[in-house]
């Protein structure tokens, strides 16, 4: 199984100044209730009808990602993540249906202020900044889960089989997602070398922290709907 260094470079650096924002967002009740199996349902499903909806504009930013940057190289790792989200949306209804959420029930239901807030701030970020920016304001969603899988992985109170949440556990625990995971923290990293990454370091990790700070109240809007 690929190994993810959560502290390389640049995405270390970041995660490092969120602090105490970042440890709340990966810890947050919602994550360890889901690992445990006692998050009650309807908080998850609270979730996954705005998960979709935030994925759909996640796709918007990645296509921004495409148009903000200048190298064939970064054009085709943000082609591929594009790409990526928009090959997990039918899979992601999928497993909606399995809970009984069809795909125009989910996109008649309104946007969250949290999902509202969190993916126009991303875009936002992207059209008044550089790839540099847009990729700092990404980078909580995509390395977060995939640290998020790794922290109830090794929990021994993680529940999976059983789970109702066993499922969706699984998905952040494969090898292409972890391997996508340590493409985005090395992509930042270089991306920030070349577009002066140290020099910009405060007001990256202002984005970085606000992206955070973000995702934690997405978090708290599934679980306030218990």
């Amino acid at each position: 199984m690929s190994e993810i260094d959560f502290e390389y470079g640049l995405f270390g650096r970041l995660r490092a100044a969120a602090g105490e924002e970042w440890t709340h967002y990966v810890r947050h009740p919602f994550v360890q209730q889901l690992g445990r199996g006692t998050l009650p349902e309807r908080c998850f499903r609270r979730f996954l009808t705005q998960d979709y909806l935030f994925l759909i504009h996640f796709a918007r930013a990645y296509g921004l990602l495409v148009y903000k940057s200048t190298s064939i190289a970064d054009i085709r790792s943000a082609t591929a993540s594009l790409n990526a989200i928009v090959g997990e949306l039918p899979v992601h209804i999928g497993y909606c249906r399995s809970w009984g959420l069809e795909e125009d029930a989910i996109l008649a239901e309104p946007e969250a202020p949290q999902t509202i807030t969190y993916t126009r701030y991303v875009i936002d970020v992207g059209l008044t900044g550089d790839a540099l920016d847009l990729m700092a304001a990404l980078l909580p969603c995509v390395a977060g889960y995939g640290e998020i899988g790794e922290i109830l992985m090794a929990d021994p109170t993680t529940v999976l089989d059983g789970s109702p949440y066993g499922a969706w556990l699984r998905n952040y625990e494969g090898e292409e997602y972890r391997e996508s995971v340590a493409k985005a923290i090395r992509a930042i990293d270089e991306v920030g070398r070349r577009r002066g990454g140290d020099a910009r370091f405060d007001s990256l990790s202002e984005i970085f922290t606000t992206a955070t700070r973000l995702e934690s109240a997405f978090w708290q809007m599934g679980l306030d709907a218990a």
